[in-house]
């Protein structure tokens, strides 16, 4: 297969800041933190940058530790009254939340876009997506059921009831700003918790834009609190505060580690959604095409910077061959641009340091034998930017199989049988997602069975939204996002027995 290079006019500078700037809703970019109800402008201040340019595009308030200890103190305030009201209450102010997301819509695919770069139609459907943990939650509320036991005791009733933790936190993520944000504070307050939101340094107008619209949707005052900042300086109170008492967090599963740890002290409930290292499995009684327009959707949605995205992609000897070559003729039509670009398919990774591990990763391959498409690295975009590049005849010694990948760069590996591929693509400490395609109903369900990862999509690269119970096995996390199982990670377990009922 020959050598093929992409290249792409470079995007103008400024567009995103003239974008930003002809947004109606001006406050979206003032950059102030909400905390107790009021908007808190600070004089030092950080730089939110345009990852396709580094353009400067807006500022935000750097906020401390004495302001994360005044959310604290205002979610405690905020409790009673917060879990006092009636869930359908609760559900009417976030469907009123997830009603004004989608009204301005628009502004808030262009912040997204903005700050973390991925396509401005991308954007859209995480603000259509986020909006739709708001809606699941609204309902979902009035269903956190308990149950009535049997009593093993005479003249007993035993009932158990779902009731609030107490305060959360979220620390959230750069690559879904808004719907990573939308997820966990959907659940806790549906449940009936405040929450604190520590938004990714990158991408912090995202969080405050959402935090004007719940302030106007009737979310009180300490209910619902975004603090920016330094992401040491502002998680230190909420790890050590016994008042915080369910913490979230999504990113990478280094971090996670810290969090988890430090979080043992005070003995809270940890949600963590950590690192994936996706297999994709192909047999070869699939549908090439078919195929092909997955791996695509699996591989470079994001611009590959996804936790679910397809790390490995291993490939039935049967038509392996005939999907490189399918794959490839695909990657090369990928247009890599500014995400306000109409036709960018690849924005550029939102952290230099990401672009920079997908060239190693790259130049690690090739070095240990692995033949490359579509793999020129410089043509003509910024430093963030990582052309789409094929990877094939990849062995399992390869940097690419050993570690999470987190942009477009497609790694494919050839497996002869069942069993070797299942051990192979369980050879991983991490266990988020998988997918695999086989036209066999059995050979699907063994094999589903069979991947050590908390989902797996058949025949679809599709497969999350507010019903499922979203989360992973090993060391990609703890607990769920998303479904019933995500309002319970922010809610307790009380049993009650009442004795003596015959007196």
């Amino acid at each position: 297969m020959a050598f093929q290079t992409i290249h792409h006019k470079t995007s103008p500078v400024g567009v995103a800041a003239s974008h930003l700037q002809s947004l109606s809703r001006r406050d979206f970019v003032a950059g102030s933190a909400l905390i107790d109800g009021r908007w808190i402008a600070r004089e030092l201040r950080d730089v939110v940058v345009d990852p396709a340019t580094g353009e400067e595009i807006a500022d935000v308030a750097r906020c401390d530790a004495v302001d994360m200890n005044s959310a604290i103190a205002a979610a405690e305030r905020s409790f009673s009254a917060w879990r006092g009201l009636l869930p359908a209450k609760r559900g009417a102010i976030l469907r009123s939340w997830a009603s004004l997301m989608r009204e301005h819509s628009e502004e808030l695919s262009i912040l997204v876009t903005s700050e973390q770069g991925k396509p401005l139609a991308e954007a859209r459907h995480e603000i259509s997506y986020g909006a739709g943990f708001l809606e699941w939650f609204a309902a979902e509320g009035e269903r956190a059921y308990g149950e009535t036991i049997p009593s093993h005791k005479p003249d007993s009733l035993l009932h158990v009831r779902m009731l609030p933790i107490g305060i959360a936190a979220a620390i959230t993520p750069w690559n879904f700003p808004v719907a990573m944000i939308t997820r966990k504070a959907g659940a806790a307050l549906a449940a009936g918790c405040p929450m604190i939101v520590k938004p990714a340094p990158e991408t912090p107008l995202s969080a405050l834009a959402l935090a004007r619209l719940a302030e106007e949707a009737g979310v009180p005052a300490g209910a619902f609190q975004v603090v920016v900042g330094d992401p040491v300086e502002l998680a230190a109170p909420l790890l050590r505060d016994p008042r915080i008492r369910a913490l979230s967090f999504t990113g990478s599963t280094e971090v996670g580690r810290l969090l988890l740890e430090s979080s043992a002290k005070t003995v809270k409930k940890v949600s963590l959604e950590l690192g994936g290292h996706a297999p994709f499995i192909v047999f070869d009684d699939v549908d090439l095409d078919k195929v092909v327009k997955g791996a695509m959707v699996a591989k470079f949605a994001t611009s590959g910077q996804d936790c679910l995205a397809a790390n490995r992609i291993y490939v039935q000897r049967g038509i392996y061959d005939a999907f490189v070559k399918a794959f490839a003729a695909a990657i090369a039509q990928l247009k890599v641009g500014h995400g306000l670009e109409p036709a960018t398919d690849i924005g550029p990774m939102t952290k230099l340091s990401v672009a920079e591990k997908c060239r190693a990763q790259i130049d690690d391959a090739v070095t240990r034998g692995a033949r490359a498409t579509s793999a020129n690295q410089n043509a003509g975009l910024g430093p963030r930017f990582v052309v789409p590049t094929l990877l094939w005849d990849v062995t399992e010694d390869m940097l690419i199989t050993k570690e999470e990948t987190f942009g477009p760069v497609a790694a494919v590996l050839p497996f002869d049988t069942e069993e070797e591929v299942i051990a192979r693509a369980n050879a991983s400490e991490m266990g988020l997602a998988g997918y695999v395609y086989t036209d066999s109903l059995r050979r699907a369900l063994r094999v589903s069975e069979r991947i050590e990862c908390g989902m797996v999509g058949v025949n679809t690269a599709s497969f999350t939204g507010p019903p499922i119970p979203f989360g992973g096995w090993k060391q990609s996390g703890l607990g769920r996002e998303g479904s019933r199982h995500g309002l319970a990670e922010y809610m307790e377990m009380k049993y009650v027995c009442f004795g003596d009922l015959a007196a």
